[in-house]
Formats: structure tokens, C-alpha cells, sequence
């Protein structure tokens, strides 16, 4: 959930499981998993190798005709594309989904624009899920979000609050972080489920952290929806990986070109201190 991957921590936090390997050539695009009522796809922000995988994985949904709806971390609940035609232009769907026209004020649509226009070339609505920037000030301080998960959970959630913020957070600001990572996970629940259409499946798009079984949107959608998770990582499996299973599949993809996110972030820091 840093600022510098746009409200998500860096990387995928200890203790998860890297088991599998990434699909060959002769795997399907969903990789054995049968198709439920959700779909929740991790990612790293900055592995272009992920963001390829996601358009295998709406394109398979969509030619079998399950794909309700494509959900996206990367714009704001309350954003659609609902109502657009087909052949709707970039700039209609920038439109529609409140997509920042400024690559500093959000996030980059060159990179996911194409997982967005292939949903709308195929007539399928893209929602966005994440929780409002106008909410961000109110849901620091809304403590109601404090029990939202269990006293374990929570911790962790913390934990890796201070984790992707490089160990560099002010602690007065770590609970307020931690209520607006369990905010964007909420709201992105909610979205899923307003999507839902009968024998069909949403697809949501997240960084890894917010679709882990154990702290993110599956905690927090209704009883009864079958759900499947997949996280995308670029490292090799952890020796103290927990037991508790985050997720069904972990794709493991080439490693994207090697960057210093915590020097990254210092230098915001010290930016924002001017």
C-alpha cells in the first residue's frame, strides 16, 4: 500500500508460499482451475510478465462466455464502463472509469489499458474497486475498521504495512494505513459482488497483497461465493512459508528489471518533507 505502487505494499510479505511454478505453453490460461464465481488475479505492479497473464486469463473467461465483469484495483469504486459501446474510445473508457489523465496522480494506462480495452472490445463491463481518494482522510480515522479482522490478521496486516513502507512509516501512521488497506479490500468486495451475474464470473484485478486468503478481499466477501485465488511472484519459494494456504495457485514469472523501491521511497519521502 505504498505511494509508490499506487496503495499497494511492496511485493508479496513473508511467509507465502511460493509453490508452483508458472503455466507452460501447454497449460490452459487458467491453468486447471475451473472457472467460480470469482476470480481474484495478484500481481506485481511492475512485472510486465503479470499484466501479459492477465489478459490470458480475461480472454480464456470471456471466450467461454463466463466473464460477468472485470473488477480493477486501479480505478475507483464508482467508476464503469457499463453502457459504453464495443468500439469506445480510450479517451470514453479513461472517462468513464475516472482514470487520472496524469501518470503521477495514478496509475499508468499504458499498462493496463490493454487488459481494459480488451474487456470493452469484448462487451464486458470494467468496474472499478478501489476505495475513493476523497474517503482516504475519513477512513484513517474511522477505528470501526480495527475489528474487520481477526486480532491475528490485523497484526499481520501491520506488519506488512510496515514492510512495504520499507520500515521507514512513522508508527503513528501505521494503524491509520492499516485501516485504509482494510478500506480498498472492502470496497473492492463490494464492487465484486454488485457484479455478480448467475453462472458467471468476476474477475478482479489487485496487487497480491489484496487477494491473499488470510488478509484481503476474500476475508470480506459474502458467504456462499466460491472464489478462486491466484498470486503472480517473481521470487523463489520462501523456506518458512506458512501453513495456512493464501492462495490456490502461485505463478512464478521472470523477474522484471531489478529497482530499489525502498531508495525510491526515501527520495519521496524527502520530496514531500520540502
Amino acid at each position: 500500500m505504498t505511494p509508490l505502487l499506487g496503495g499497494c505494499v511492496v511485493g508479496l510479505g513473508a511467509g507465502v508460499n511460493f509453490s508452483m511454478p508458472a503455466p507452460t505453453e501447454e497449460h490452459k490460461a487458467l491453468d486447471g482451475l475451473a472457472p467460480t464465481d470469482v476470480w481474484l488475479l495478484g500481481e506485481q505492479h511492475d512485472a510486465p510478465a503479470h499484466q501479459a497473464r492477465q489478459r490470458e486469463v480475461l480472454s480464456s473467461l470471456q471466450s467461454s462466455g463466463k466473464l460477468a465483469a472485470l473488477v480493477l484495483e486501479m480505478a475507483e469504486r464508482g467508476g464503469t464502463t457499463q453502457g459504453l459501446p464495443r468500439n469506445a474510445s480510450e479517451a470514453q473508457v479513461q472517462e468513464a472509469l475516472r482514470w487520472p489523465a496524469s501518470q503521477a496522480a495514478g496509475w499508468d494506462w499504458a499498462v493496463y489499458g490493454p487488459l481494459v480495452m480488451l474487456a470493452v472490445r469484448a462487451d464486458v463491463p470494467v468496474l472499478g474497486g478501489n476505495l475513493p481518494r476523497a474517503e482516504l482522510r475519513a477512513t484513517m480515522q474511522d477505528n470501526s475498521l480495527d475489528q474487520r479482522l481477526a486480532p491475528v490478521a490485523w497484526q499481520t496486516q501491520q506488519s506488512q504495512i510496515r514492510e512495504g513502507h520499507c520500515q521507514l512509516l512513522p508508527e503513528t501512521q501505521v494503524v491509520p494505513m492499516t485501516r485504509v488497506q482494510v478500506a480498498r479490500d472492502l470496497a473492492m468486495a463490494q464492487t465484486i459482488e454488485t457484479a455478480q451475474k448467475p453462472g458467471k464470473t468476476v474477475l478482479l484485478v489487485a496487487g497480491n497483497q489484496h487477494v491473499r486468503r488470510d488478509l484481503g478481499v476474500p476475508q470480506y466477501l459474502r458467504a456462499g461465493l466460491s472464489s478462486t485465488v491466484v498470486l503472480m511472484a517473481t521470487k523463489e519459494p520462501e523456506e518458512d512459508a506458512q501453513k495456512e494456504a493464501v492462495a490456490d495457485r502461485v505463478w512464478r514469472t521472470e523477474a522484471p528489471p531489478k529497482r530499489d523501491h525502498c531508495a525510491d521511497f526515501k527520495a519521496q519521502m524527502k520530496q514531500q518533507q520540502r
